[in-house]
C-alpha cells in the first residue's frame, strides 16, 4: 500500500466526517419541523436557521462521492452498484428535501404543511438509510471474486443495520436540536433543550446496543482492538459532553460535541475497515483492499495536488458563510418561508 493510497482513504473519511458534522444538523432541523415546531411561525423560524447553509453542506457528500470515484474506482463500482436501490432512495430523500425549501416559500399558506411533511420525511430517510448502508457494509456483504454484490433484502436490513440506521438518525436529530438551541430564541430554543435533555438518555441505551452488536457482528475487535475501543469510548464521551452542555446551557459545547460524536463514529467505521474497502461475507479472500482498489499513482498525484489547493479554499468559504449568518433567528410575526437565495 502506497502513502497516497492511505492519504486518500483518510481524506474520504474526512469528507464523510465533514458531511455528517455539517449536514447532520440539517437533517435534525428538518425532522424538527414536524416534531418540535407547533405552528407555522415556529416552523418558519426552524427552517430559517438552515436556509443559508443547507445546500452548501450537501456539497460535502458530493465531494466524498466524487473523491471515491476518482481515487478508488473499484470501491465506487462495488458500492454504488451493490447499493443501487438504497442509494436511489437516499437520492429521493435528498430531492424531496431540497425542493421543500423552495416550494414551501412559494406555496399558499394552506399547502405549506405538505412541504413541511416532505422536508421532515426527506430529512429522516437520508440519515436512516446511510446508517443501514454503512453498518451492513462493515458487517460484510456477499461480494464475489469479481467485486459483484449479490445481496438479499436481509443483507441490507438486519438487526445490526437497523440499529445503525436508528442510531445515526437519533444522532442527527440531537445534533439538530443542539443547533436550534444555538441559533434560536423563544419557545423553540427552550423546547429544543428540553427534548435534547431527555433524548440523550435514549441515545446512551442505543450506544450500548450498538457497541455490543459491533463487537459480536464484525471483526473490528479482532483486527483493531485498541482503535475500536478508543473510538467507542470517544463516542460515549462526546455524547456525555454534549448532554452536559445541554443541561448547563453551554450551547456551543453541546453543538460541537454532538458533531464530534458523529465524527468519532465515521472514524470507528473507517479504522475498522482498514486495510479493506469492502468486506465480503463469502470469503475474506474476496475483500476489496485499499492497495488493489485505487486509481493509478499518477491519478492520485494529480488529485492530491488539486486537493491541497482547493480544500483550504472550501474550508475558508464555509467558515466565512457561517460567520456571516451567525445571528440567532427570532420567530417571525407572520407565517412565511425561506429559500437559500
Amino acid at each position: 500500500m502506497s502513502a497516497l493510497q492511505l492519504v486518500w482513504f483518510i481524506l474520504i473519511a474526512v469528507l464523510f466526517s465533514g458531511f455528517f458534522f455539517l449536514d447532520g444538523f440539517d437533517y435534525g432541523v428538518g425532522m424538527a419541523v414536524k416534531t418540535l415546531a407547533t405552528n407555522d411561525e415556529e416552523r418558519t423560524q426552524v427552517i430559517q436557521t438552515i436556509g443559508p447553509v443547507w445546500d452548501g453542506n450537501e456539497v460535502w457528500l458530493i465531494t466524498a462521492g466524487g473523491a471515491m470515484f476518482a481515487s478508488f474506482p473499484y470501491w465506487y463500482a462495488s458500492l454504488f452498484s451493490g447499493y443501487y436501490l438504497v442509494l436511489l432512495f437516499i437520492l429521493v430523500g435528498l430531492i424531496i428535501r431540497g425542493i421543500s425549501f423552495e416550494f414551501r416559500a412559494k406555496s399558499p399558506a394552506k399547502y405549506k404543511h405538505v412541504w413541511d411533511t416532505t422536508l421532515a420525511l426527506g430529512s429522516f430517510i437520508v440519515p436512516f438509510l446511510f446508517g443501514t448502508l454503512f453498518i451492513s457494509m462493515i458487517k460484510g456483504m456477499p461480494i464475489d471474486a469479481q467485486g459483484n454484490m449479490h445481496a438479499t433484502f436481509f443483507d441490507y436490513f438486519n438487526w445490526f443495520s437497523l440499529v445503525g440506521g436508528v442510531a445515526l438518525t437519533l444522532l442527527t436529530y440531537l445534533h439538530g436540536l443542539n443547533y436550534l438551541t444555538l441559533k434560536t430564541v423563544g419557545p423553540i430554543h427552550e423546547r429544543s433543550k428540553s427534548f435534547a435533555k431527555l433524548l440523550y438518555w435514549v441515545l446512551y441505551a442505543g450506544e450500548v446496543v450498538f457497541a455490543l452488536l459491533l463487537i459480536f457482528q464484525t471483526d473490528f475487535m479482532k483486527l483493531h482492538p485498541a482503535g475500536t475501543l478508543i473510538c467507542l469510548v470517544l463516542i460515549v464521551v462526546f455524547s456525555v459532553i454534549a448532554h452536559v452542555g445541554v443541561i448547563t446551557n453551554r450551547q456551543g459545547m453541546a453543538f460541537i460535541s454532538s458533531g464530534l460524536t458523529m465524527v468519532a463514529l465515521v472514524v470507528l467505521l473507517f479504522q475498522g475497515l482498514y486495510p479493506r474497502l469492502m468486506v465480503s461475507s463469502i470469503s475474506s479472500s474476496y475483500d476489496l483492499l485499499i492497495k488493489s482498489g485505487s486509481s493509478s499513482p499518477y491519478t492520485l498525484v494529480i488529485m492530491t495536488t488539486a486537493a491541497v489547493i482547493l480544500v483550504p479554499i472550501v474550508l475558508l468559504y464555509t467558515a466565512w458563510a457561517y460567520w456571516i449568518f451567525r445571528k440567532r433567528i427570532e420567530m417571525p410575526a407572520i407565517g412565511g418561508g425561506v429559500t437559500n437565495d
